[in-house]
């Protein structure tokens, strides 16, 4: 169960990942820079959603 708490710990960090990239790309390729942004709203959004799958795996094994 810790190795899923990593990975989903992961996902912020690509998310700031493709965050500065999409910052630094900003100014000369305006394309790659919203398929980053594209890639870091997915990073957060599967953050969020492990974080919950987790939460209710935990639950239902405390039953």
């Amino acid at each position: 169960m810790k190795i899923l708490k990593f990975f989903q710990y992961a996902y912020i960090i690509f998310a700031a990942l493709f965050l500065w990239d999409a910052i630094t790309s900003w100014s000369t390729d305006r394309s790659r820079a919203y398929m980053s942004l594209v890639f870091t709203a997915l990073a957060i959004f599967m953050f969020f959603f492990r974080k919950r799958f987790g939460k209710k795996f935990e639950d239902r094994n405390k039953k």
